[in-house]
């Protein structure tokens, strides 16, 4: 099967030619598509009916290994009852639309800050997969950033100021800046971990930023005033010129590489307004052979 992909940004996202992902089960197409990946860092699938189980499956297919520690575990247990489910909604167990106080919406509040999938565990993420289920009339939806552009854009003293740096990463960190409280039991299960500012494609060898609102410090820093540095990085790295803003349709299936870019939800009336999206995300090691 030959599979065509149609540029929708200068840099990130590229829509693909019709194809059912739920049917794809051959090296050759999923090669395609893993190429795709490299070029263009999001893709989007229309018309995709996937359910849970089709979901994880075809996530395993495309990169193996799946995230199975997501931040919401150390709160409460998943509704679905499998954790390489995220649950990206604003709907309880019973499938009411969450209070505006319910802890649930609170920590889900961060998924508007720029992220990146799973950045806080190692291995850490790479390859999200976000399957729309309901969406409202209304707009909902989601930006990707370029962290290749990014980098590719920087001048060349910040570069070898970037060279050797590694930053902590917990999700405890992005939660907290929008007021989230907390167990010590849960900060306990959330310790985070760390990883390179500038990581590079294994594949193309083509180096990008690796930022995140769970970005929380410089280890052993020596640059001055290293959080504010990180701060000015995202700014930088999250100018319009590198972002893609998809706007959701049901059956929309989307997937983009946590190596390549950050991203995040726009506000819509959740107090209001019905959506879910299921979420699958695949840890960064090797494909088998």
């Amino acid at each position: 099967m030959t599979v065509t992909f149609r540029k929708l940004h200068p840099h990130v996202g590229a829509e693909v030619s019709a194809i059912d992902l739920r049917q794809v089960h051959d090296r050759a197409t999923l090669e395609q598509l893993r190429a795709g990946m490299d070029a263009h860092g999001v893709l989007v699938f229309r018309n995709q009916p996937f359910t849970d189980a089709e979901q994880l499956a075809f996530a395993e297919r495309f990169d193996g290994a799946l995230h199975v520690k997501p931040g919401a575990s150390a709160l409460a247990a998943n509704r679905f009852g499998n954790d390489a489910i995220a649950d990206i909604s604003n709907v309880d167990n019973s499938g009411a639309i969450l209070k505006a106080d319910d802890r649930k919406r609170m920590y889900s509040l961060g998924n508007r800050l720029w992220h990146t999938d799973a950045s806080f565990q190692d291995p850490a993420g790479r390859y999200s997969t976000l399957s729309a289920r309901v969406i409202p009339e209304v707009n909902a939806d989601t930006e990707f950033a370029d962290m290749r552009a990014a980098y590719d854009t920087l001048d060349d003293a910040t570069k070898q100021k970037l060279d050797g740096l590694k930053v902590h990463h917990t999700i405890t960190h992005s939660r907290e800046i929008l007021g989230f409280d907390f167990s010590r039991e849960e900060k306990e299960r959330l310790k985070g971990a760390i990883h390179p500012i500038v990581r590079v494609n294994p594949r193309t060898q083509r180096k990008s930023l690796y930022l995140a609102a769970h970005a929380t410090r410089i280890i052993d820093s020596p640059v001055a005033d290293g959080r504010l540095f990180l701060m000015e990085l995202t700014e930088h790295a999250t100018q319009r010129e590198f972002v893609y803003r998809h706007v959701w349709k049901n059956g929309d299936f989307v997937i983009w590489d946590n190596l390549a870019t950050m991203h995040r939800a726009t506000a819509f009336d959740d107090a209001k307004h019905h959506r879910e999206l299921r979420r699958v995300t695949t840890i960064d090691v090797p494909l088998p052979a």
